[in-house]
């Protein structure tokens, strides 16, 4: 808040603390809250709703606008620590604990599935079975879908975790679980931590070892998709299967 006052004849100007009690009570994060509904609060909002106050010197808007720069946004807050959380002045363990719970609340949502099995018909379905849990991932993982005749997925698994290389996706990790599900095929998938989805060779040279390999044991490769952030790349769309 700008308080003028006025000293000696001459105007100066200060600075004070604003408080949420100096906000008009319907601009207030809670009152937004019930009045308009979540969507229409900021990140800084929302998460001064969940820490709930802020300290004797600073208002709790300040706070959470603290975390989120701390943080550099919603992308690594996501993956934040109690240790890196309650490093942050204005959040001891309550507080941070309440924002990692939050969180978790959020990942375990995004990757709730139904009990019904999950039919994938195109490289978008397939994708977007994926896409929430793996577009985050520091690391490639590899992952498995096998699906049954019906193209329902069965199960999921991940081979490994690490850079993608021929050496180590070795084809007989990949089916032996087909085989043992009895899967009728397979869609593989691995992430690219820079967010950008376009194949490598390595990835093209991946895809056709486990073409060839699932044609001598009669289990279709149906696509490997590559997963970046909010966007993916279908090898099959791009011709290589």
């Amino acid at each position: 808040m700008i308080v003028v006052l006025r000293k000696k004849g001459e105007w100066e100007l200060t600075l004070s603390t604003i408080t949420i009690k100096d906000v008009p009570k319907e601009d207030r994060p809670r009152e937004r809250l019930l009045k308009l509904g979540p969507a229409h609060l900021s990140n800084q909002e929302i998460l001064a709703i969940l820490i709930g106050s802020g300290t004797k010197d600073e208002p709790v808007m300040s706070v959470a606008n603290r975390v989120l720069m701390h943080f550099d946004g919603l992308k690594l807050l996501r993956e934040a620590t109690i240790e890196e959380l309650i490093a942050i002045k204005g959040i001891g363990t309550a507080k941070g604990l309440l924002i990692l719970s939050a969180i978790e609340l959020g990942k375990r949502m995004n990757e709730y599935k139904p009990n019904e099995k999950y039919v994938i018909k195109s490289p978008d379905d397939g994708a977007d079975y994926i896409m929430e849990e793996m577009r985050n991932l520091t690391q490639e993982h590899f992952v498995v879908l096998f699906l049954n005749t019906k193209n329902q997925i069965i199960h999921r698994q991940t081979i490994f975790i690490g850079s993608l290389n021929a050496s180590i996706v070795h084809p007989r990790e990949v089916y032996r679980e087909a085989v043992k599900r009895s899967a009728a095929s397979i869609i593989v998938a691995h992430n690219h931590p820079s967010g950008d989805p376009a194949p490598s060779q390595e990835d093209i040279h991946v895809t056709r070892r486990l073409v060839e390999s699932g044609k001598m044991i009669g289990i279709e490769l149906l696509d490997h998709l590559i997963i970046g952030d909010r966007k993916f790349v279908s090898l099959k769309e791009k011709g290589y299967l």
